[in-house]
């Protein structure tokens, strides 16, 4: 063999040792890290969960909706005599009872009218008083007394005996007048704004009125309900009336609660909605003619329900779930179907069983399988805080 031959293989011969080497050194680096990431899996950290216990419980169903408040009663207050007023006894935006006075009106010729028909009457009680002794003279004249002239004194007698009843009856307006020349309230409520002052004239014709009133105790609060719901409340209406919740707006804190009083006569088919009116206590003043508010009506209970936070709910591409831990505090990811959502919990109809444990905070750190340490979330909410919420499935 040359010398050149002898060369080449020794130099392919150190090509292949080298190439042996750096793999054998490049299978021992990965085979090492492989094995240091296992050792850090094995000692990976759990991950710091919020839980909460899966419960039993009875649950409300509400049906949730909009309404209005309106007035139990309104009256615009109106004078039923012409005069000049000459008091206004009354504040704006003042509670008054029924029978305060509100408003006088000069009282004068109305009691000049009430004097003279007393004196009508008067005068008629003393002509009746001439004609009845007449009447006993001719009498007691016996045959002396023609047939007619007793006839016609007892005639007498009876047209002014009736004059005397058509006096009570004058008088009896007379002071029906009077009366009228102050304004009383009749009803409970709060007054509005004046649209009179002192010194004006008012008319029984005008129709602008002297001041609104408005009852709120108790008050009314007009709301709708889909009409594919009328069956559940009308249900519920006839075991007794359902309870009512008035809200603010936003939904998060209780105004008042009361009861349905009645469902409306018929449907509106152009929104498929019906008419409910409920009635509030309302001695808080918390709900204003007027105003706007959310409202709740119970229409049943659900009783022995699976009941969650709402904050265990998740949300997937494949539909709800929720994370469970299992005796060895790793998580299990459960599919759930939620039929009702309100005040922070849902009801579960399947994919979870009471007494098991789900994650309520920190989902996001967690995968099925991972080893978690858990807390116990507080299930306590303020009085105030009430979210409603529908999921659907």
């Amino acid at each position: 063999m040359s010398k050149s031959g002898t060369i080449g293989w020794v130099l392919f011969l150190a090509a292949v040792g080298a190439a042996g080497y750096f793999g054998w050194q490049k299978y021992t680096d990965n085979k090492l890290a492989a094995e240091a990431a296992q050792k850090r899996a094995a000692v990976r950290p759990a991950v710091p969960v919020k839980i909460a216990p899966v419960e039993k419980a009875d649950f409300p169903v509400y049906l949730t909706g909009l309404g209005t408040v309106q007035a139990f009663n309104t009256v615009q207050v109106r004078t039923r005599v012409d005069g000049e007023i000459t008091r206004i006894a009354f504040k704006e935006g003042q509670f008054v009872k029924a029978g305060d006075t509100l408003v006088e009106i000069d009282p004068r010729p109305y009691q000049a009218a009430l004097n003279q028909a007393n004196a009508k009457k008067a005068q008629d009680e003393a002509n009746l008083a001439n004609a009845n002794l007449d009447l006993q003279r001719y009498t007691k004249l016996g045959e002396f007394a023609t047939r007619q002239q007793l006839d016609t004194q007892r005639s007498t007698v009876a047209q002014l005996t009736a004059q005397i009843a058509a006096d009570d009856a004058a008088i009896f307006n007379a002071k029906t007048q009077v009366d009228y020349a102050t304004v009383k309230s009749p009803i409970d409520g709060v007054v509005g704004l004046r649209q009179v002052d002192v010194g004006n004239i008012v008319n029984a014709s005008a129709q602008t009125a002297i001041v609104s009133i408005t009852q709120v105790e108790p008050i009314t609060v007009i709301f709708t309900a889909p009409e594919e719901q009328l069956p559940d409340i009308k249900a519920a209406l006839k075991v007794a009336p359902p309870k009512t919740i008035a809200l603010s707006t936003d939904g998060k804190r209780v105004l008042s609660t009361g009861t349905l009083a009645l469902i409306n006569n018929q449907v509106d088919t152009t929104s498929g909605t019906i008419r409910l009116k409920a009635v509030f206590d309302n001695k808080d003043h918390a709900l204003w003619p007027g105003q706007s508010v959310s409202t709740r009506l119970l229409v049943r209970t659900l009783h022995d329900a699976t009941v969650v936070p709402d904050d265990a709910v998740q949300h997937g591409t494949d539909g709800l779930y929720a994370f469970s831990v299992n005796q060895d505090n790793k998580a299990e990811l459960r599919k759930i179907k939620v039929s009702q959502s309100i005040d922070g919990k849902s009801v579960i109809d399947e994919g979870l069983s009471p007494g098991q444990q789900v994650i309520t905070a920190g989902q996001y750190k967690v995968s099925p399988g991972t080893l978690v340490t858990t807390a116990v979330a507080s299930t306590d909410q303020p009085k105030d805080q009430l979210r409603p919420k529908v999921t659907q499935e």
